[in-house]
């Protein structure tokens, strides 16, 4: 036995002595808190980023409900601001300050709207990989490349303007799409069904931390400095998030060196996706394949040359111990991985209950990506806001809805385990809470006028009851498929990310001036989409594994009338005589 492999037992005994299903929640949370922040950075950026022009009495554009502006001198405005013509060109650059950019209402909502061309095309491919090869590299390097894109943007902006800018948030989205079904496909190995609404809570919270950060100390830095620094700042932290999450974390409970026996017991008995998981037979090391590796030479790259995913990869390992650890670990013993049947995309593309679930998110990502994308231009457009304040208060939403999203979960379980309502019906509840609370509360926000304090309220109070999400349609996907929970929610956050294109852009449109009264009319559209979707989801939504996520176990439904689904090739044999047993 080598000197590594003695040191690296001796940490696994001494030092993880938490239970790893938490130290994987807490780095997801991270995952999540580093995807948001990167992701929202540019919208508060981004008010500080383009040219400010004050409209003033006898200007077309002139809005006589705007609210007041305490940092802007009206009556100096009036008179020197009059007869100013603004002509349009990239970008203005001042002898003192940041440079500052000349972009239209409409070209700041298509730069917004970016990130989310890429983001949608990567979710279903990113969802098949992290099933058949784990979650751990394709959540890893598509944080990684997303941190990369993050830390160069002040250079690319400056060189190439709002296009360079577009183009690079297309590519932070295509690094961030597989974040989600990466992170599900990895939670469904990793969580009890009697803790999953706790841990997605816990996981699923980094989306708030990750605004919260966004927005606070967007503001601070921007205050104290420049927008460059925002990019900096995150796009830093994203890169020392993947040093970290390539040494603690790992695909499975069965492929973790560091895991007690206890936990893995545990979980391969108590998390589905493991127990109807098959015993695997490894055919001689494929060298072709290995050399031609993406998660292989990424792992080489980073530096973690000492760690592999189970003994029989290990190319450093002796051959007692190898020999021990699979006579003596079960998990190797029955099974290191889930063999999955394909993708049964003949009656995915057919179940009404994920198309409901597809339907919903639409909504819910609406609502949302309007609070996230808009609500620092609303602070700062309309209610006029300073940057510090406007970060501060832009993040105060997102702290209640991840203090509530705790709350939330924690109550789903306790009602679940008490039986007062069926999961199927929780999802139900927690995601109409989620959806028609918040869309009321931002209508009564734009009726709020000028008074600031009831407006923001409103804010707070509206994200307060999205947090009910992650109770609700968030973790519905591993109700009703744990074996394809990466695929579906790929589909699910592809599909519904639409949305992060539609909305920011419509906005921009719906709000060419910025008036409190465009506004309005921008809320009522996202309370429409936010309760229409809602009542398509009550409706059809399930809260059971459906049949054709285990067809062997559950078999045909006697109405499917459109062919076998697909199996493994060297499976055929089982599945067949499988299917004779049940007919028997």
């Amino acid at each position: 036995m080598t000197a590594s492999t003695y040191y690296r037992l001796s940490i696994s005994t001494s030092v993880f002595i938490i239970p790893q299903r938490y130290v994987f929640s807490i780095m997801a949370l991270l995952a999540v808190a580093n995807a948001y922040t990167m992701r929202v950075c540019l919208n508060l950026a981004i008010t500080q980023m383009v040219k400010r022009t004050v409209a003033v009495e006898g200007d077309p554009n002139y809005d006589p409900d705007a609210c007041p502006d305490p940092n802007v001198d009206t009556d100096i405005a009036s008179k020197t601001l009059a007869n100013i013509t603004l002509t349009m060109s990239h970008y203005l650059r001042q002898d003192t300050g940041p440079v500052l950019f000349e972009w239209s209402e409409a070209t700041q909502g298509l730069v917004l709207s970016a990130f989310y061309y890429g983001y949608v095309l990567t979710h279903i491919p990113g969802g098949i990989i992290a099933e058949r090869y784990g979650g751990k590299w394709v959540l890893g390097l598509g944080l990684l490349s997303t941190a990369l894109c993050t830390f160069i943007t002040p250079f690319a902006v400056k060189t190439g303007g709002a296009t360079a800018l577009f183009i690079l948030r297309v590519v932070e989205g295509f690094g961030e799409g597989p974040t989600m079904p990466g992170l599900m496909a990895m939670i469904s190995k990793w969580a009890p069904k009697s803790e999953r609404a706790r841990i997605g809570a816990i996981v699923f919270g980094g989306a708030q931390i990750g605004n919260i950060a966004g927005s606070y100390f967007s503001g601070l830095i921007i205050h104290a400095g420049s927008w460059e620094n925002v990019f900096y700042m995150f796009g830093g932290f994203g890169l020392a998030w993947f040093a970290i999450w390539s040494v603690l974390c790992y695909s499975t409970p069965n492929t973790h060196p560091f895991i007690s026996d206890k936990e893995k017991k545990f979980l391969n008995e108590n998390v589905q996706a493991l127990i109807h998981s098959e015993k695997q037979i490894l055919d001689p090391v494929p060298w072709k394949a290995l050399l031609r590796s993406v998660p292989l030479w990424s792992l080489i790259i980073a530096g973690s040359l000492l760690c592999y995913s189970t003994p029989n990869t290990h190319p450093f390992i002796s051959d007692k111990e190898k020999k021990f650890l699979n006579e003596n670990v079960q998990a190797l013993i029955h099974s290191e991985k889930q063999i999955l049947d394909p993708v049964p995309w003949k009656a995915l593309l057919r179940s009404v209950p994920l198309w409901s679930l597809i339907i919903a998110g639409i909504g819910h990502d609406w609502g949302y990506f309007t609070m996230v994308t808009d609500l620092p231009k609303y602070m700062t457009d309309v209610l006029k806001f300073n940057i510090k304040s406007a970060g501060l208060l832009s993040a105060l939403p997102y702290v209640a809805m991840w203090i509530a999203s705790f709350f939330f979960g924690l109550l789903c379980d306790f009602c679940t385990k008490r039986k007062y309502h069926s999961i199927q019906n929780a999802r139900k509840i927690y995601t109409t809470i989620a959806a028609t609370g918040p869309g009321i509360c931002i209508i009564l926000a734009s009726y709020s006028g000028c008074d600031t304090t009831l407006a923001v309220f409103w804010f707070i109070a509206a994200m307060t009851l999205m947090g009910a999400y992650y109770s609700g349609m968030k973790i519905n996907a591993l109700d009703i498929t744990p074996n394809y929970a990466g695929t579906t929610t790929a589909m699910v956050n592809g599909i519904a990310a639409i949305s992060g294109i539609i909305s920011p852009y419509l906005i921009g449109l719906l709000t060419p001036h910025s008036t409190l009264k465009e506004w309005r009319i921008a809320f009522w559209v996202c309370l429409a989409i936010l309760v229409i979707t809602n009542i398509i989801y009550l409706i059809f939504a399930k809260g059971e594994q459906q049949w054709w996520d285990d067809v062997k176990r559950y078999g045909y439904p006697e109405n499917w009338k459109h062919g076998p689904l697909p199996v493994r090739q060297n499976d055929t044999e089982g599945s067949k005589s499988e299917k004779t047993k049940e007919t028997k």
